[in-house]
């Protein structure tokens, strides 16, 4: 998964807290929540559930076991992401439940000051993600990254939430994140951007 994907092949814009139609009717967007790995759906029928429209990006796949049996599959292109539809007020109240972790942030957007505003992506640009998965005769992956080599960032989520280091990309077009241990050298792991904030 990548969050360049989103950032700039799909199209994100960035809204601001307070965000509302005309005549005091909220205006709804499309917020892109991130959740645990392997949760994307569940945490989609739960929000479902509760009321909001939500849209995870799959893609029909079918699976050949080693028995010659067939299953089509719903494989997640994005992983740990669940696009939602919702108010800026509604968003609010959904980035309290336990399972979604935090809402995207358009990081490239210096409009605001105080912190990076919250992405959206435009109806075009999802109406156009989700033909390319329901039509294309092949796989569709999703490839980039959200931070380039030498960008200096902070894990903001996992096991080593709070670990500050360097991001540089492997031969197979990994990121890896690389942490200075001073004399004993450099420690290194493969890490999601997802996983990841910069570090200004």
């Amino acid at each position: 998964m990548s969050a360049q994907f989103i950032s700039e092949n799909i199209g994100v814009t960035a809204t601001h807290t307070g965000v509302d139609g005309a005549v005091g009717v909220a205006k709804k967007h499309w917020f892109i929540a991130i959740v645990n790995h392997n949760s994307e759906i569940k945490s989609a029928e739960r929000l479902n559930k509760a009321g909001y429209e939500t849209y995870v990006a799959t893609q029909k796949e079918t699976r050949i076991w080693r028995n010659g049996r067939r299953k089509t599959i719903d494989r997640v292109v994005i992983s740990s992401t669940v696009f939602v539809f919702c108010s800026e007020a509604q968003r609010k109240a959904i980035v309290g439940f336990p399972f979604i972790f935090r809402f995207l942030t358009d990081k490239a957007s210096a409009s605001n000051a105080a912190g990076s505003p919250v992405a959206v992506v435009p109806p075009k640009q999802m109406e156009l993600l989700r033909f390319m998965l329901g039509h294309s005769d092949t796989p569709v992956e999703i490839t980039g990254h959200t931070y380039g080599k030498g960008d200096k960032v902070r894990v903001v989520r996992g096991n080593l939430r709070g670990v500050e280091g360097e991001v540089l990309a492997d031969s197979d077009g990994q990121s890896l994140l690389i942490v200075n241990l001073d004399i004993l050298g450099n420690a290194r792991c493969v890490i999601s951007p997802l996983d990841l904030e910069p570090i200004a």
